[in-house]
Formats: structure tokens, sequence, C-alpha cells
């Protein structure tokens, strides 16, 4: 057996026990609707992102531009389609445009700044590029905070819906360090019922990861982002 079809096969390994993983979480919350699983290969080599693919993956999710492109490029280059890439990291404003080249999926818009610089990006797309509403869970006036305030979430909402070339398709957000999951995630589905309430259509909710998706599924979350427990421990810091 060659290393590559060994990782295929560990691969293919941890693949099944996270999809197990979400199956059990989805009945154990009482939902018959299928939960996403959208893959993190950030630091990743493409050839492992080919190998997802090949496996059923449908989705795969990256967090730094230059990195991303590149294997983006990489991928089509060997025949790699049918994926949908997602941008799942803190995004400068002035990189937005680029990201939207390539990217199906911006699940980290927080800020009034990204929706015009995403929109000019995605002018030149055939398709409307879909967006996430990166949503804080942390406590109040916790430095560094990821995401918007709920406070804000409806004026940002709105920025993106009347945006020419981006499609409003629903919220993401992380647990906060230091945190159970549970009372975050449960936070985030009261944020998320009067959001729906007023953008039906943009019922994605993408939250939970390796160590939380079961309680992330519990409430409400369409979509897990699943890196180490599909792909191991990330490669040497780059």
């Amino acid at each position: 057996m060659t290393d590559l079809d060994t990782r295929r096969a560990e691969l293919a390994d941890n693949l099944t026990a996270v999809r197990s993983r979400i199956d059990a979480a989805t009945r154990a919350a009482g939902r018959s609707d299928t939960v996403a699983l959208t893959v993190v290969t950030k630091f990743f080599p493409a050839a492992d992102v080919a190998a997802l693919a090949a496996l059923g993956v449908a989705d795969v999710g990256e967090n730094r531009h230059q990195e991303a492109e590149s294997k983006h490029a990489e991928c089509l280059a060997a025949g790699v389609t049918g994926l949908r890439w997602h941008f799942i990291g803190g995004l400068q404003s002035n990189k937005a445009s680029a990201v939207a080249h390539w990217a199906d999926v911006v699940e980290s818009v927080d800020r009034p700044k990204l929706v015009s610089a995403l929109d000019r990006g995605a002018a030149e797309r055939e398709a409307p590029l879909d967006v996430l509403l990166q949503v804080s869970l942390d406590p109040p006036g916790r430095e560094q905070r990821a995401g918007v305030d709920a406070d804000d979430l409806a004026a940002l909402a709105e920025r993106v819906a009347a945006a020419d070339h981006l499609r409003l398709r629903g919220l993401m957000a992380v647990a906060p360090l230091g945190e159970e999951p549970e009372p975050a995630f449960e936070r985030l589905a009261r944020i998320r019922a009067r959001f729906v309430a007023d953008h039906p259509a943009a019922d994605v909710l993408s939250a939970g990861m390796s160590g939380d998706l079961e309680a992330a599924i519990t409430h409400g979350a369409t979509h897990v982002r699943v890196g180490t427990a599909v792909l191991g421990s990330r490669p040497g810091v780059q």
C-alpha cells in the first residue's frame, strides 16, 4: 500500500466516525433533517482535498486567502471539481474582493465594510456569492471579539440583502473559549430564531467543530465545520 493509499484509508475511517457522530447527535436532538459537513482543510495539501472529494465530501473550508486561492487552483488543474469552497476565517477588507473570486461561501462577514468589498468581487461571478453573518457569542466587553454583536445583526443583514451580487444564507458562530459550548449555543438558537423570522430564506446555521458539534446540533446547527477529527493534527505551523 502506498502512502497515498494509507492516507485515503485514514481519511475514510475518520469521515465515517465523524458522520456517525453527526447522525447520532441529529437523532438524539429529535431531528429528521440532515446536518451538512464542511471539512476544514486549512494547512493541509491539495492532495488531501482531492482525496476528500473522492470520498464524497462536498464542502471544504479555508481561512487564509493566499493558501486557499492556490489550493483551489491546484485542485481545478488536477480535475477536482464539484466542491463548494468556504472561507471561514477572519477576513481583511482589502482581500475580500479577491476571496469572492474563488470562494462559493463566505461564512465570516461581521462588518459593513466587507459587504461592499465582497460585492465588488462577486460582480465578476456567474452566480451570487453566498454569505453567512458571523455573530459573536462572547460576553460583552471581551477584547478581540469575533463576529458582529447580536444587536447589530439586523443592520448588517440588510446591507447584505441589498447587495447586488451577494445572497444572504444565514449565520455562523463559534463557541467562546473558556466557556462550555452548551449555553453559548443556546444563546445562538435564540438569536437565530429572531433572525430567521426576518429573513426566512436565510436558514443556514454553521456552528460546531470537532469538539462541540453535538452541542451545536442539539441547538439547531444545519452545518458543522470539522477539521482535526477528519484530517488529524495540523501540520507544523506555517
